[in-house]
């Protein structure tokens, strides 16, 4: 279970007893037996509003109205008190910190020649608490691993938004590139295209999230170039992204799998009938390429 340290340390102290002291009154009036700071996803800061905590089934409103001063200090922290050098990071509209917890940001967006170089007047802090669950994937293991050919089948993880695809992919990848000696399966060389930094969480170069030995991650960058640049230079056995769905994912796919690499992806979606209306997915699928479908 990761610190909440991590997260707390960024924000002032005023707002971290307010958080604390609301999560410990909700759990002591709902008579719950469980620490409810170990169930929080996300910390809602906006400028001149109330802070909202939100958990799986629930939220809490904290009656606070956070000042554009006390956004810019946050951000400050995030930053390692420099914004300029974070300023790639917050073009992409969130910022990764140790642990894994990524912090989305919004504010007034500064375009040129279409592409954002600037975010100024930062409205809104998301903080998204990185939690791993070790062994989640373990019902879906005999899906996606092949044990006859000592290999994995290219899989497609589908489910709606917030239902733990990526959770499951990471537990994937670790299993994989791990190896699981119980039932004699060898470790691959797996290699994740992060380009949201939510599978692999990378902070300063390392991993914040178990994705296993064996694994080699490349972030910030699209999954297109991305995974052409792990075959190319990484050799792997395996290659996993997250939310595939364009036609130059597809395209890329292709690539990699005419090359004997092997996949494991997600995508958003209910059911078989509604990914197919993907016409880019719909091919891979009639093609035979992708050999596992699961549903979460």
């Amino acid at each position: 279970m990761k610190d909440f340290s991590e997260v707390f340390n960024y924000l002032p102290n005023n707002i971290a007893n307010l958080i604390s002291n609301s999560v410990d009154n909700t759990n002591s009036n709902s008579n719950l037996n469980c620490n409810l700071l170990l169930e929080l996803q996300e910390i809602r800061i906006r400028s001149n509003r109330p802070i909202i905590l939100k958990f799986r089934n629930f939220e809490i409103v904290i009656e606070y109205n956070v000042s554009e001063k006390e956004i810019i200090s946050i951000l400050e922290k995030l930053c390692n008190n420099s914004i300029y050098a974070y300023k790639n990071q917050i073009c992409e509209g969130f910022i990764t910190v140790k642990g894994g917890h990524r912090v989305g940001i919004t504010g007034n967006c500064i375009i040129e020649n279409g592409k954002i170089i600037n975010v100024k007047y930062i409205s809104s802090l998301n903080f998204r608490i990185a939690r791993e669950v070790i062994g989640c994937s373990f019902n879906i293991l005999d899906k996606v691993i092949d044990i006859k050919n000592n290999s994995i089948n290219n899989t497609l993880i589908v489910s709606e938004p917030g239902k733990g695809k990526t959770t499951i992919l990471r537990d994937l990848i670790r299993n994989i590139s791990n190896g699981i000696k119980e039932i004699g399966f060898t470790g691959k060389t797996c290699a994740v295209v992060d380009e949201r930094g939510e599978i692999a969480a990378m902070y300063q170069g390392i991993p914040q999230n178990d994705v296993g030995i064996r694994t080699d991650v490349i972030e910030n960058v699209s999954k297109t170039i991305g995974m052409k640049m792990l075959l190319r230079s990484m050799a792997p056995e395996v290659i996993a992204c997250d939310e595939i769905g364009s036609k130059e994912d597809i395209d890329a796919i292709k690539e990699i799998l005419i090359c004997g690499v092997k996949g494991i992806f997600t995508m958003h979606g209910k059911s078989l009938e509604e990914i197919k209306l993907n016409k880019n997915i719909n091919e891979l699928i009639e093609n035979k390429q992708i050999e596992r479908i699961i549903f979460l």
